[in-house]
């Protein structure tokens, strides 16, 4: 049987068929540069993707292990929102991970509590104004004196606060360490320091609070916008990235710090004292006066040990005790009303202020009592010699006239 053949014929376009163009002008083309440019745009979206799926896919792996924690009779939360489970996929060790479950379903049964408790003095304040609407006529009350509203208190305030913003003292939270706190350590100092601001506020004499490098985005900053939420923005408060030094002179700052050797003896009212936002639970000793010395600025403690009688622990105080103790001093001048707000469960009580025993008080007093009735024998003595003198005069006369 015959085969058949076929011809095929090729095209081939070559840069010939350019009339221009000549065999000597040909270009060397670079085929791994192209392949990186066709390459790249396609390589971006599936690494994208697959980090977006792993992320969920993690996620999903935390979810599992809740439940399964859940189902084994661990303490673990009822609701979990998103942000707790990136907190918690982001926990290095499975002990870290049972520690954080354990604070939220904490946390969990601590903010039911507090419902609970409002809901019953929300119903025990109904169940007074009722009967206070029974037992008053109607009318107005007899007296003279006008209704104060919380409006009108709340205006108050802020009208003090925005005044100490022009004439008040400055009081520098120093935010410079975030990185030295863990993330619970982070919200017990922002609820301090949102403490402190309120007793600030409703003081007599208000500080113009300061907050120095806080940075924007930082965890700090975050932190403080998810409680505070619109009214952050409405904060009597200077809020700057800037450090303290570069705001005001170095001689006028004071810092204030628990490792200071130098005792703070009084108030003073032309100085500017700056107090770390730092929540330290396992007790980082030397940090902030460390930090203070390296700025080389003046540094200070109060004198716990002089006025109170301190038996355990170290001797730190919250920030929201810090600024009752300076408003009370700034308007009192008096250590011992303003150290009551120390906790009573880390003293036994204050010290005997006078400097000197009871014995050596009454010896000098004897002494004392003793000069006195002396220098009133020396006074009484020339009369006493005069008057003798004039006795003798008078018997000699008489013994003459005899």
């Amino acid at each position: 049987m015959p085969c058949k053949v076929i011809t095929c014929r090729t095209l081939v376009l070559s840069h010939w068929l350019n009339k221009d163009a000549s065999p000597s002008a040909t270009k060397e083309l670079d085929l791994d540069g192209w392949k990186d440019v066709i390459r790249s745009p396609i390589q971006e979206e599936p690494n994208e993707i697959a980090s977006e799926s792993e992320e969920d896919s993690l996620l999903a792996a935390t979810r599992d292990l809740v439940e399964m924690w859940r189902l084994s009779g661990k303490v673990v939360p009822e609701n979990i929102s998103e942000e707790e489970l990136k907190i918690l996929m982001e926990c290095p060790t499975k002990s870290s991970k049972k520690k954080y479950i354990k604070f939220l379903a904490k946390k969990e049964v601590m903010k039911k509590a507090r419902k609970e408790k409002q809901e019953k003095q929300r119903e025990a304040k109904k169940e007074l104004r009722l009967k206070a609407t029974e037992n008053v006529e109607s009318g107005l009350k007899n007296t003279f004196f006008l209704k104060f509203w919380s409006k009108s208190e709340d205006a108050i305030y802020n009208w003090k606060a925005a005044q100490s913003m022009i004439f008040g003292q400055p009081l520098i939270f120093d935010m410079a360490y975030e990185n030295y706190m863990a993330r619970r350590e982070l919200e017990n100092a922002v609820k301090q320091l949102m403490e402190s601001e309120g007793v600030n506020r409703r003081a007599m004499d208000p500080f113009h609070l300061h907050y120095c490098n806080l940075k924007v985005g930082s965890p700090y900053h975050k932190e403080f916008i998810k409680r505070y939420g619109e009214a952050w923005d409405n904060l009597f408060v200077t809020v700057t990235e800037k450090a303290h030094v570069e705001i005001f002179p170095r001689d006028q700052l004071v810092y204030l710090t628990a490792d200071s050797p130098n005792i703070m003896k009084k108030f003073d009212h032309d100085k500017i004292y700056i107090i770390g936002s730092l929540v330290d639970k396992s007790i980082q000793t030397g940090l902030s006066l460390a930090h203070a010395k390296r700025l080389k600025l003046a540094t200070a403690r109060l004198p716990l040990d002089r006025y109170l009688q301190w038996t355990e622990g170290a001797k730190n105080l919250t920030l929201d005790q810090m600024m009752r103790i300076l408003l009370t001093l700034k308007d009192t001048e008096d250590w011992k009303e303003a150290l009551q707000f120390v906790p009573q469960r880390k003293h036994a009580g204050f010290v005997e202020t006078a400097p000197y025993s009871k014995h050596q008080i009454d010896t000098w007093k004897k002494t004392k009592r003793d000069d006195e009735m002396a220098s009133k024998d020396n006074a009484c003595k020339p009369f006493a010699t005069k008057f003798s003198r004039q006795e003798i005069k008078k018997k000699w006369w008489e013994d003459v006239s005899e």
